[in-house]
């Protein structure tokens, strides 16, 4: 199950309170409390786990450990562990009381998102000529905690657009090692699938009907993961009875949610091309190019097409 927006709350250690202590050899006077440990901090990493996030599905908090108390004998304290959360690459971070974003683009790249408190003095910090058995020390601050909003946005090189059953997962699994269900559904896919052609990212991009970018069934939920994706595939069924309505539709959610998304390089598809007649096929075809002259006809079940479209992806 993939989990692409959840909400949790997280808070930073608390630093440790100072000492106040003092020499207990008879030939030695003076302050002797050391100071509290630092919290630990929150961090998030990236990892290229698209599920990643499934950790936070009923685990809705996260605390790092706080700094001990500082002790005698000019022992500080202990600092506390920083805890590091592991998020998907792709992840949007929203500190939601801070108003403030942060993203995790690549595997590996980390980010503060809770800073532990710093640990409190102990009173050998409070020494001085005119003083010399102080008795003042400081209580460690508290580590910060914030409301935060994980957003998962795919990144992926290419991703594969068109309305329910117009053979996108099929045309995934086909070009790659992807595994994605596929059946002749009337309904969409309910969650993205990820694949590899040699060096480039395929993202089959699911939830697209009309009135998705309205909040019409899942659709809200996965338009944001095309924000990402350099490059549109396109696919219009064979089997679709309006050509120019289905490929409207597609193309009015991309501008009603996001402007942007209309101006990304696209190759228009019609695909299934093997459940028409050749003769049908050429017609719908001749209709395409009416919206792109490039439109070319692609079946998985025809090699010749599959290599057509392989040596686009090459080019890319």
């Amino acid at each position: 199950m993939l989990i692409d927006d959840v909400t949790i709350k997280v808070r930073a250690g608390n630093g440790g309170k100072g000492a106040v202590a003092f020499e207990k050899n008879k030939l030695a006077l003076g302050p002797t409390g050391a100071d509290g440990g630092n919290g630990g901090s929150i961090y998030f990493e990236g990892v290229p786990d698209l599920i990643a996030l499934i950790q936070f599905r009923n685990k809705k908090e996260a605390i790092a450990k706080d700094g001990s108390d500082g002790r005698s004998q000019y022992r500080d304290g202990k600092d506390g562990a920083d805890l590091i959360l592991k998020v998907p690459v792709g992840t949007v971070i929203h500190k939601i009381e801070a108003g403030e974003v942060l993203e995790i683009v690549k595997s590996g790249e980390r980010v503060l998102a809770a800073q532990g408190g710093h640990g409190g003095k102990g009173n050998f910090k409070f020494r001085a000529p005119h003083r010399t058995s102080p008795t003042e020390f400081q209580y460690g601050k508290e580590g910060e905690s914030f409301t935060i909003r994980l957003e998962l946005k795919l990144i992926a090189d290419v991703g594969i657009i068109g309305l329910p059953n117009a053979g996108k997962s099929s045309l995934l699994n086909e070009l790659t090692k992807a595994k994605s269900r596929v059946a002749n559904y009337p309904f969409t896919t309910l969650e993205p699938n990820l694949g590899a052609y040699y060096k480039l990212i395929l993202a089959d991009i699911p939830g697209l009907i009309e009135g998705a970018s309205a909040g019409k069934g899942l659709g809200i939920k996965f338009l944001r993961h095309i924000e990402r994706t350099k490059i549109l595939f396109h696919l219009i069924s064979a089997e679709s009875e309006n050509l120019e309505q289905d490929y409207k539709i597609i193309k009015t959610e991309l501008s009603n949610f996001n402007q942007e998304l209309t101006k990304k390089p696209e190759y228009l598809f019609l695909s299934k091309s093997d459940l028409l007649p050749p003769e049908e096929i050429k017609e719908k075809l001749k209709a395409l190019k009416k919206i792109d002259p490039n439109a070319i006809v692609i079946s998985t079940h025809d090699w010749e097409s599959m290599e057509n479209v392989k040596k686009i992806l090459n080019r890319i």
